[in-house]
């Protein structure tokens, strides 16, 4: 999952961009008790995953949410965000943040579909912008939090 997404890092913003993204974070920040990582996997390989970070006590950030080229426009993405903001809930944030690269429209149009606001002027062309910043505050009722979200979660052959 790293390689490929790796890869396109680097076909939308060049090599050296995406080593230094895919290298920002140390892993122990996507683990509990604090961060969380997911993977939805078929045949026994990550057909799409994404992580969250603490930021501060009531602020986590989404990272790294990302569908396996051969597996989009299935609603993978969606699944992973909604999975990912349980569990933000559950690990007692109340807010999440993310940023997007300016040559990811899917992503963009991925996190205002989900409800996230974003800090940037939408009408604005992306490239003049930069990073688009998103936040969303997070619904805390309880029947959000029940249970432990499942690190890896196999999908059926037709999901």
């Amino acid at each position: 999952m790293l390689a490929e997404l790796t890869r396109e890092y680097a076909s939308r913003y060049g090599d050296e961009v995406a080593h230094a993204e895919m290298t920002r974070h140390h892993d122990d920040e996507f683990a509990p008790p604090h961060g969380s990582l997911l993977l939805l996997m078929r045949a026994g390989g990550a057909v799409a995953g994404g992580a969250l970070r603490r930021c501060d006590e009531r602020t986590a950030e989404l990272k790294r949410v990302w569908t396996h080229s051969a597996h989009r426009r299935r609603g993978l993405a969606r699944q992973v965000v909604a999975a990912l903001e349980n569990e933000a809930v559950r690990l007692g944030y109340r807010r999440l943040r993310l940023t997007t690269g300016p040559r990811q429209p899917e992503a963009r149009s991925l996190y205002l579909a989900t409800g996230y606001t974003p800090l940037f002027d939408v009408h604005a062309d992306p490239l003049d912008i930069g990073l688009l910043a998103f936040e969303k505050a997070l619904d805390t009722r309880p029947a959000l939090t029940s249970g432990v979200l499942t690190y890896v979660v196999k999908l059926t052959a037709s999901g």
